[in-house]
Protein backbone atom coordinates (compact mmCIF):
# COMPACT_ATOMS: atom_id res chain seq x y z
CA UNK A 1 0.00 0.00 0.00
CA UNK A 2 2.89 2.38 0.80
CA UNK A 3 4.30 1.79 -2.67
CA UNK A 4 0.95 2.53 -4.30
CA UNK A 5 0.66 5.81 -2.39
CA UNK A 6 4.24 6.72 -3.27
CA UNK A 7 3.65 5.94 -6.95
CA UNK A 8 0.41 7.94 -6.96
CA UNK A 9 2.04 10.95 -5.31
CA UNK A 10 4.96 10.83 -7.78
CA UNK A 11 2.53 10.73 -10.72
CA UNK A 12 0.50 13.66 -9.38
CA UNK A 13 3.70 15.61 -8.75
CA UNK A 14 4.92 14.98 -12.31
CA UNK A 15 1.59 16.08 -13.80
CA UNK A 16 1.48 19.22 -11.64
CA UNK A 17 5.04 20.23 -12.51
CA UNK A 18 4.26 19.74 -16.21
CA UNK A 19 1.21 21.98 -15.82
CA UNK A 20 3.28 24.59 -13.97
CA UNK A 21 5.67 24.76 -16.92
CA UNK A 22 2.79 25.74 -19.19
CA UNK A 23 2.93 26.11 -22.93
CA UNK A 24 5.60 28.20 -24.64
CA UNK A 25 4.97 31.53 -26.33
CA UNK A 26 2.69 33.44 -23.98
CA UNK A 27 5.49 36.05 -23.99
CA UNK A 28 8.43 36.70 -26.32
CA UNK A 29 9.91 39.82 -24.73
CA UNK A 30 13.27 38.12 -24.19
CA UNK A 31 15.33 38.76 -27.31
CA UNK A 32 18.65 37.44 -28.64
CA UNK A 33 21.77 39.41 -27.73
CA UNK A 34 22.98 39.59 -31.33
CA UNK A 35 21.66 39.67 -34.88
CA UNK A 36 22.65 36.61 -36.91
CA UNK A 37 20.99 34.71 -39.71
CA UNK A 38 20.03 32.11 -37.10
CA UNK A 39 18.59 34.50 -34.51
CA UNK A 40 16.70 36.32 -37.26
CA UNK A 41 15.06 33.11 -38.51
CA UNK A 42 14.41 31.99 -34.93
CA UNK A 43 12.67 35.26 -34.06
CA UNK A 44 10.49 35.02 -37.17
CA UNK A 45 9.35 31.58 -35.98
CA UNK A 46 8.85 32.91 -32.42
CA UNK A 47 6.48 35.54 -33.85
CA UNK A 48 4.38 32.71 -35.26
CA UNK A 49 4.45 30.94 -31.90
CA UNK A 50 3.31 34.05 -30.03
CA UNK A 51 0.49 34.75 -32.46
CA UNK A 52 -0.68 31.13 -32.46
CA UNK A 53 -0.57 30.91 -28.65
CA UNK A 54 -2.89 33.91 -28.26
CA UNK A 55 -5.06 33.08 -31.29
CA UNK A 56 -5.96 29.79 -29.60
CA UNK A 57 -5.87 30.79 -25.91
CA UNK A 58 -9.28 30.50 -24.26
CA UNK A 59 -11.06 28.75 -27.12
CA UNK A 60 -14.00 26.64 -26.02
CA UNK A 61 -15.09 23.29 -27.50
CA UNK A 62 -17.94 25.14 -29.20
CA UNK A 63 -15.47 27.65 -30.71
CA UNK A 64 -13.18 24.89 -31.97
CA UNK A 65 -16.09 23.31 -33.87
CA UNK A 66 -17.07 26.66 -35.47
CA UNK A 67 -16.96 27.11 -39.24
CA UNK A 68 -18.12 30.10 -41.33
CA UNK A 69 -20.00 27.95 -43.82
CA UNK A 70 -20.25 24.38 -45.02
CA UNK A 71 -17.53 25.07 -47.62
CA UNK A 72 -14.91 26.29 -45.13
CA UNK A 73 -12.69 24.59 -42.58
CA UNK A 74 -13.66 24.68 -38.93
CA UNK A 75 -11.24 26.17 -36.41
CA UNK A 76 -10.13 22.67 -35.47
CA UNK A 77 -9.60 21.65 -39.10
CA UNK A 78 -7.51 24.80 -39.56
CA UNK A 79 -5.49 23.85 -36.48
CA UNK A 80 -5.00 20.35 -37.92
CA UNK A 81 -3.49 21.99 -41.00
CA UNK A 82 -1.18 24.12 -38.81
CA UNK A 83 0.00 20.91 -37.08
CA UNK A 84 1.10 19.68 -40.51
CA UNK A 85 2.81 22.96 -41.41
CA UNK A 86 4.76 23.16 -38.15
CA UNK A 87 5.69 19.48 -38.47
CA UNK A 88 7.23 20.27 -41.87
CA UNK A 89 9.17 23.14 -40.26
CA UNK A 90 10.48 20.99 -37.42
CA UNK A 91 11.39 18.11 -39.72
CA UNK A 92 13.29 20.46 -42.07
CA UNK A 93 15.47 21.94 -39.33
CA UNK A 94 16.01 18.46 -37.88
CA UNK A 95 17.07 17.30 -41.38
CA UNK A 96 14.46 14.59 -41.73
CA UNK A 97 11.70 14.01 -44.31
CA UNK A 98 8.00 14.63 -43.78
CA UNK A 99 5.48 11.95 -44.70
CA UNK A 100 1.77 12.58 -45.02
CA UNK A 101 -0.71 12.51 -43.59
CA UNK A 102 0.54 13.69 -40.18
CA UNK A 103 -1.00 11.36 -37.58
CA UNK A 104 -3.47 13.28 -35.38
CA UNK A 105 -5.54 10.31 -34.28
CA UNK A 106 -6.62 10.47 -30.65
CA UNK A 107 -5.40 14.05 -30.12
CA UNK A 108 -7.85 16.59 -28.74
CA UNK A 109 -7.65 20.35 -29.39
CA UNK A 110 -5.40 21.07 -26.39
CA UNK A 111 -2.99 18.31 -27.37
CA UNK A 112 -2.83 19.57 -30.97
CA UNK A 113 -2.21 23.08 -29.66
CA UNK A 114 0.66 21.79 -27.51
CA UNK A 115 2.15 19.87 -30.47
CA UNK A 116 2.12 23.03 -32.60
CA UNK A 117 3.74 25.19 -29.93
CA UNK A 118 6.35 22.54 -29.16
CA UNK A 119 7.13 22.13 -32.90
CA UNK A 120 7.66 25.89 -33.16
CA UNK A 121 9.77 26.10 -30.00
CA UNK A 122 11.96 23.12 -30.98
CA UNK A 123 12.51 24.68 -34.43
CA UNK A 124 13.32 28.09 -32.97
CA UNK A 125 15.95 26.66 -30.63
CA UNK A 126 17.71 24.92 -33.54
CA UNK A 127 17.48 27.97 -35.78
CA UNK A 128 18.86 30.34 -33.12
CA UNK A 129 22.13 28.37 -33.02
CA UNK A 130 22.38 28.03 -36.81
CA UNK A 131 25.06 29.53 -39.02
CA UNK A 132 24.66 30.53 -42.65
CA UNK A 133 26.09 27.18 -43.78
CA UNK A 134 23.46 25.25 -41.78
CA UNK A 135 20.58 26.65 -43.84
CA UNK A 136 21.63 24.70 -46.95
CA UNK A 137 20.87 21.51 -45.01
CA UNK A 138 17.44 22.69 -43.79
CA UNK A 139 15.54 21.32 -46.76
CA UNK A 140 11.88 20.40 -46.95
CA UNK A 141 11.74 16.79 -48.03
CA UNK A 142 8.32 15.36 -48.82
CA UNK A 143 8.54 11.55 -48.76
CA UNK A 144 5.92 9.45 -50.56
CA UNK A 145 4.86 5.89 -49.77
CA UNK A 146 6.36 4.67 -53.07
CA UNK A 147 9.83 5.74 -51.91
CA UNK A 148 10.06 8.85 -54.10
CA UNK A 149 10.47 12.32 -52.64
CA UNK A 150 10.49 16.00 -53.52
CA UNK A 151 12.99 18.41 -51.98
CA UNK A 152 12.83 22.20 -51.59
CA UNK A 153 15.37 24.64 -50.10
CA UNK A 154 14.85 26.67 -46.91
CA UNK A 155 13.66 29.63 -48.99
CA UNK A 156 10.52 27.67 -49.85
CA UNK A 157 10.07 26.77 -46.19
CA UNK A 158 9.78 30.52 -45.46
CA UNK A 159 7.26 31.41 -48.16
CA UNK A 160 5.51 28.05 -47.82
CA UNK A 161 4.82 26.45 -44.42
CA UNK A 162 6.03 29.28 -42.15
CA UNK A 163 4.06 32.04 -43.85
CA UNK A 164 1.12 29.69 -44.44
CA UNK A 165 0.98 28.92 -40.70
CA UNK A 166 0.89 32.67 -39.97
CA UNK A 167 -1.87 33.09 -42.57
CA UNK A 168 -3.99 30.32 -41.03
CA UNK A 169 -3.38 31.64 -37.51
CA UNK A 170 -4.99 34.86 -38.73
CA UNK A 171 -7.94 32.83 -39.97
CA UNK A 172 -8.35 31.34 -36.48
CA UNK A 173 -8.43 34.89 -35.07
CA UNK A 174 -11.12 35.87 -37.57
CA UNK A 175 -13.22 32.75 -36.97
CA UNK A 176 -13.05 33.03 -33.19
CA UNK A 177 -14.41 36.58 -33.46
CA UNK A 178 -17.28 35.32 -35.63
CA UNK A 179 -17.85 32.56 -33.07
CA UNK A 180 -18.34 35.22 -30.35
CA UNK A 181 -14.97 34.83 -28.58
CA UNK A 182 -12.72 37.59 -29.98
CA UNK A 183 -8.93 37.79 -29.69
CA UNK A 184 -7.85 39.32 -26.37
CA UNK A 185 -7.22 43.04 -26.88
CA UNK A 186 -4.54 43.04 -24.17
CA UNK A 187 -2.16 41.04 -26.36
CA UNK A 188 0.53 43.25 -27.90
CA UNK A 189 1.98 41.56 -30.99
CA UNK A 190 4.33 44.54 -31.37
CA UNK A 191 5.85 44.09 -27.90
CA UNK A 192 5.39 40.32 -27.75
CA UNK A 193 3.65 40.37 -24.41
CA UNK A 194 0.30 40.45 -22.62
CA UNK A 195 -0.52 43.88 -21.19
CA UNK A 196 -1.82 43.47 -17.66
CA UNK A 197 -4.07 46.39 -16.71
Amino acid sequence: MKYLILLLSMTVSTVLSAQDKGLPYSDITETPSEYTIGTFASRMVDGLGFRFYWATEGLTEENVAYRNSEETRSIEETIDHIVGLTTILKNAVMKRPTTFPVDLEGLDFNQKRAVILDNIEDSSIILAKSTEADFDAYEMIFARPDGSSTTYPFWNLINGPIEDAIWHTGQVVMMRRLAGNPFDGNVSVLQGTYRKD
